[in-house]
């Protein structure tokens, strides 16, 4: 009688493990994310949407500090959280002192009333900020 399963010499089969690294399913992987930050860096790019005055001055662009953003609506966002007028004179001269910075920057659109931007700024000045940044948008010069 025959040895063995497979009726063969005897001799058992070893099969080595391989070292060979199998990528493929790496690769997909890394393009999923690929495509996955692809799609969602665009919306990672914060602030609110405005169109901002031109003006002939030197723009300021914000850097560190509160940036306070009047949109077409006179909607109020502090930073990029939108807030009511009440609770903006309430809360912003605790945010300043929290913060502890002096720069805050006013951007109003361009589009907005007058006197929702004027409205803001005087309850920016009655938390005690000296120094209102106003921001805008470079013109260009027409000759």
């Amino acid at each position: 009688m025959m040895g063995g399963l497979g009726g063969g010499s005897g001799r058992r089969r070893r099969f080595l493990p391989t070292a060979d690294i199998n990528v493929t399913s790496l690769v997909d992987v890394a393009f999923v994310l690929l495509i996955i930050f692809m799609i969602t860096a665009p919306m990672m790019q914060g602030g609110v949407a405005i169109e901002l005055p031109k003006a002939e001055a030197r723009p300021i662009t914000p850097r560190e500090g509160i940036i306070v953003t009047v949109d077409r609506n006179g909607r109020i966002f502090v930073d990029q959280t939108l807030v009511s007028y009440a609770d903006f004179r309430a809360a912003f001269r605790a945010i300043v002192a929290r913060r502890r910075t002096s720069d805050v920057y006013l951007r109003g659109d361009r589009r907005a009333a007058y006197g929702d931007v004027l409205r803001v700024m005087a309850a920016m000045r009655a938390a005690g900020v000296q120094n209102i940044n106003m921001t805008t948008e470079d013109e260009e010069i027409r000759r």
